[in-house]
């Protein structure tokens, strides 16, 4: 890290300035949306032959994987034990956390002097390997807020308002990065401004649509374009590009 980044992150580490900015972590900054998809529609397929899960699924990306099976097991009309789901949960996790980081996402937090956190739908700990393995936890530090520390999980608003508690920010303080439509419904109930991130390698136009249409207030591709969208918000409260 450059003598400029050193600077930059230690002025996040101490809450330099009043506003936050908070990025979900699965499709925002580690691009494994798409591998998790595809083990989760590999071990339903499995399991239920004859069947394609895949246009089940896919919709409920962003939920937690024990609510993606749910849901896709109620729209195909079978059933998963509890085995099933522990077993699909771990083979996502194992091949999620080796999942590249977003391209843009690490020079894109190193042009922010913001404080900034993670608030994600997995659990800390797959959390934390990730971001250990791509180098992107020197962004966060502890910052971390996970559905395993709140007690309703993301479209919910909880883990939001936990972030914003613990980092001493209101939530008209805080901007955020999501990639799903639970995301962003759960961010938009905790009173944040949310942009809709759809660079990852599992955007769909279904997903664009989606995005704009329940609270996103921009909705972008590139990562490179974030420090500019985050210096615009910080002079003005607006998003939207020039």
């Amino acid at each position: 890290m450059n003598d400029a980044s050193k600077g930059a992150a230690g002025k996040r580490a101490a809450g330099h300035g009043m506003n936050v900015l908070i990025c979900d972590c699965d499709g925002v900054l580690i691009d494994s949306e798409a591998v998790a998809a595809d083990v989760i529609v590999r071990e339903l397929d499995a399991r239920w032959p004859g069947v394609d899960a895949r246009p089940a699924v896919m919709p409920l990306l962003g939920l937690r994987i024990e609510r993606v099976l749910a849901g896709a097991s109620e729209a195909v009309g079978r059933a998963l034990t509890n085995d099933d789901v522990d077993a699909i949960r771990r083979a996502v996790e194992a091949a999620a956390v080796n999942a590249p980081m977003v391209e843009g996402i690490d020079a894109a937090l190193a042009a922010i002097d913001l404080t900034t956190a993670c608030a994600s739908n997995s659990y800390r700990a797959y959390v934390e390997a990730a971001l250990a393995r791509t180098g992107l936890a020197r962004f966060f530090g502890d910052r971390l807020f996970c559905a395993d520390s709140v007690a309703r999980p993301k479209p919910a608003p909880d883990v939001y308002l936990a972030a914003a508690r613990a980092l001493g920010a209101v939530p008209a303080q805080c901007l955020v990065v999501e990639d799903s439509a639970t995301g962003i419904t759960a961010a938009a109930a905790a009173g944040m401004t949310v942009l809709g991130f759809i660079g990852g390698g599992h955007a769909s136009a279904a997903q664009i649509d989606a995005l704009r249409g329940i609270g996103a207030r921009h909705v972008f591709d590139d990562m490179h374009e974030l420090p500019g969208y985050v210096a615009r918000w910080q002079a003005t409260g607006e998003v939207l590009p020039n």
